[in-house]
């Protein structure tokens, strides 16, 4: 079955505000207040928790890696108290994903989110059931972009890793689908904007009304099952 398989953050959702506010919750119950911007600072969020908290330790002059270690699951906590507050869905996005199921293909989520916090926000946001699988952060041993989460999401939807693609956002996106041999579709509507385009991906895509047809395209029906 052919499959397509994408990131969460950044690329079904934009999940850039509560990230941030997660990341401020406990700088403020350092006593230092709001350090980051839930605007200026969007890329950053979507490059996972420890990131956030790197960069505004790094603003304040202050804090070092045991001091990242010991908030990321203070930060965890106060993301997972608001999950959704801020949290919405790219325009299309769950009718382009249930297009693409009404064509014939399997789709799944691969996501450096932990795994539970995953499955919360996509049941929150009501898109769990248009994906056959959710590989998180936790679910394996390794993370993207190593490219056994991908491969262990294709597989658990149903699918073949010769005959899949992988939509997503980040340079970690592009190395995954890079690393498991499959082409990569990033979004330009994300916080890079048209800047993922310097990473050379198979495609972009600009709006989530053209990804049935960029699918058929890249994966044909009549392509040779390897």
């Amino acid at each position: 079955m052919r499959t397509v398989v994408f990131d969460l953050d950044g690329t079904l959702a934009d999940t850039s505000a509560d990230l941030i506010a997660a990341a401020n919750a406990c700088f403020r119950g350092l006593g230092l207040g709001d350090v980051l911007h839930p605007e200026a600072d969007a890329l950053t969020a979507f490059q996972g928790g420890r990131a956030m908290l790197r960069l505004g330790f790094q603003r304040l002059g202050q804090g070092s890696e045991a001091e990242v270690d010991a908030q990321y699951p203070v930060l965890l906590l106060a993301y997972a108290d608001a999950i959704d507050t801020h949290t919405r869905l790219y325009p299309g996005a769950a009718e382009a994903v249930q297009a693409l199921r009404d064509a014939g293909f399997a789709t799944a989520i691969c996501t450096n989110k932990p795994e539970g916090l995953a499955e919360t926000l996509t049941r929150r946001l009501g898109i769990r059931d248009l994906f056959g699988a959710l590989i998180g952060a936790d679910t394996l041993p390794t993370r993207k972009p190593d490219p056994a989460p991908y491969v262990a999401a294709v597989t658990r939807a149903g699918g073949a890793v010769a005959r899949s693609l992988l939509v997503g956002d980040t340079v970690t996106d592009r190395e995954t689908a890079r690393a498991a041999g499959v082409p990569a579709v990033l979004v330009s509507f994300g916080p890079e904007g048209m800047g993922v385009a310097r990473m050379q991906p198979e495609a972009l895509l600009h709006r989530f009304a053209d990804l049935p047809a960029l699918a058929e395209a890249l994966i044909p029906a009549n392509q040779p099952r390897i």
